[in-house]
Order: structure tokens, then C-alpha cells, then sequence
């Protein structure tokens, strides 16, 4: 799959996960309903200034990153995206310096 297939796949799923019709994102990042589709169907070059209102309108930001680094980012984000569980916080009855040695 190529950017800009992962690209239009992920504005869709996000569209999608947010409850946004096509229409309704439309109006918000300010271009036609046909437009949304058809980025979304890869049947459009898009453009960076139709990509960054699109972002916006999704809450998303676009972001630059090295290659190598691509692992760990991709990591970090598929822990934040939508729908995804919330981190949680659990309870330790001990505290941590007592985790250290339990041999006494």
C-alpha cells in the first residue's frame, strides 16, 4: 500500500470512528462532499492544503518524522487512536522502594 492509500484509508477510518459523515467533514475542513469522497477512494492527487484542513478537521496533526523512528512513533500512536482502550494507572500496594529486594 502506498502514502497516500494509507493516507486516505486512515481519514476514513478516523471520518468513520468519529460518527462524522463525509457531508459533515466536508463542511468542517471546508470543500465538497465529492471531494472527501473521492480522497478517500484514492481517486484524487491530494493536495497538502486539502490534507491539512482535512487533519484539522479530525483533531489530527501532521507530522514530519525520520524513518527510523517510524517504529516507535507508530508504537506510541496505536495506543492513542480512536476507539483505542484508555491507559490506566494501577494501584501499588507497596511502595516502590520496597520492590527492590524482597530477600530482607
Amino acid at each position: 500500500m502506498g502514502a497516500i492509500d494509507e493516507i486516505s484509508k486512515t481519514i476514513k477510518a478516523v471520518r468513520q470512528a468519529k460518527g462524522l459523515s463525509q457531508l459533515a467533514l466536508a463542511k468542517t475542513a471546508g470543500m465538497p462532499q465529492s471531494h472527501i469522497s473521492r480522497i478517500e477512494n484514492g481517486g484524487v492527487n491530494l493536495r497538502l492544503t486539502s490534507l491539512t484542513e482535512i487533519a484539522r478537521a479530525l483533531d489530527l496533526e501532521l507530522t514530519l518524522v525520520p524513518r527510523k523512528a517510524i517504529p516507535a512513533v507508530r508504537s506510541i500512536v496505536s495506543g492513542a487512536q480512536v476507539g483505542a482502550p484508555k491507559l490506566t494507572v494501577r494501584q501499588v500496594s507497596r511502595p516502590a522502594y520496597s520492590l527492590e529486594d524482597d530477600d530482607g
